[in-house]
């Protein structure tokens, strides 16, 4: 049962270094927990870096700069072993909450407390951070800031809170079988995903996702398509809109996944293929097939998933299809 306690205490450190860093110090904190081949997945713009100072260059000191003071609000925090290829993984979910005094990706400064979304999955061998995903969601702060990149979104917009059990944060050991239940659920429902995909169904019943998923469900969806609630109102303002806008829907696996207790979490680079032609996001479909990078964490209640927080790199995929909404705001909002 105390398998992963080593590598949480680790990441635990890590983050309260970083809390207490500033941008002249962030290098050295990331360069003292990092591997010396250290490698992070980041959303768009920051993307791929190698290299602990080429991630601090990337994404940490420019944020450091403009959010202070920073404080890292989780509100879930899990272990495990990855089941793609066995290494063990620490992931982080919540919120980066801090004052944006000074302008970052061209979103001006508010001067007012922000809240950036996140989810922070880290590879541990060997007493380092070998490898890294961090997907944050920049609409979601852009929203804050009152500029609203894309058509109005089918969900509802606000800053979404924690588990509603309130029991997130696995710091202690969890009974191994609980994570074995909760990840062979999860498995199942990509399953069913999947063979949606292939049997070309794009308005399933919800006896479907009931299958997997309590009535209640909630399903936390990045800024620009929104959250929802009840298996219906899902279907309804995500489920369908994405599986009848987005066609030839390709699944290209994961680079992490994994579960602890009731929570379990996954990640991919990218995680799925698809193209627009029935439009999606609110935007005119095209022919441009492009690569979606995802994130989902999943609570288990029961024999069921019951809330589900989930990231999207759609300023990555909305790049592939001709729209930088970073260089649009820039060029519309003085910052």
């Amino acid at each position: 049962m105390s398998q992963y306690q080593e590598s949480k205490a680790l990441v635990l450190e890590y983050y309260r270094e970083l809390e207490m860093a500033t941008a002249e110090t962030v290098g050295a904190v990331v360069a003292k927990y990092a591997s010396s081949d250290y490698q992070w997945y980041g959303v768009y713009p920051f993307n791929e870096q190698r290299g602990s100072e080429a991630v601090v260059e990337a994404f940490w000191k420019p944020f450091y700069q403009a959010w202070s003071p920073l404080q890292r609000r989780q509100d879930v925090f899990f272990a495990g072993t990855n089941e793609i290829d066995g290494t063990e993984w620490v992931v982080s979910m919540g919120h980066f909450m801090g004052l944006l005094d000074h302008p970052w990706l061209g979103i001006p400064a508010t001067r007012k407390i922000s809240f950036l979304r996140y989810a922070d999955f880290n590879c541990i061998k060997d007493g380092k951070i070998v490898r890294s995903g961090f997907f944050c969601d920049i609409i979601g702060v852009m929203h804050q800031a009152g500029i609203n990149p894309l058509p109005p979104q089918t969900g509802a917009s606000f800053i979404y809170p924690g588990p509603r059990t309130h029991d997130g944060l696995l710091f202690q050991p969890q009974e191994q079988a609980e994570g074995v239940k909760t990840l062979e659920l999860v498995n199942r429902m990509v399953k069913d995903l999947s063979e949606l995909n292939q049997s070309g169904n794009d308005r399933c019943p919800p006896e479907l996702l009931a299958k997997t998923w309590h009535e209640d469900m909630i399903w936390y969806g990045p800024a620009g398509i929104g959250a929802s609630y009840t298996i219906r109102r899902y279907q309804e303002q995500h489920q369908y809109p994405f599986r009848t806008g987005l066609k030839d829907k390709v699944f290209n696996g994961h680079i992490a996944r994994f579960a602890e207790g009731n929570y379990a979490g996954f990640f991919g680079w990218p995680n799925l293929t698809n193209t627009p032609v029935g439009g999606f996001l609110g935007l005119p479909g095209n022919n441009v097939r492009a690569d979606m990078r995802v994130v989902d964490i999943y609570r288990r209640d029961g024999d069921k998933l019951a809330e589900n927080w989930v990231l999207i790199d759609l300023p990555y995929w909305l790049k592939q299809q001709g729209l930088d909404i970073f260089e649009r705001t820039r060029s519309l909002v003085n910052s």
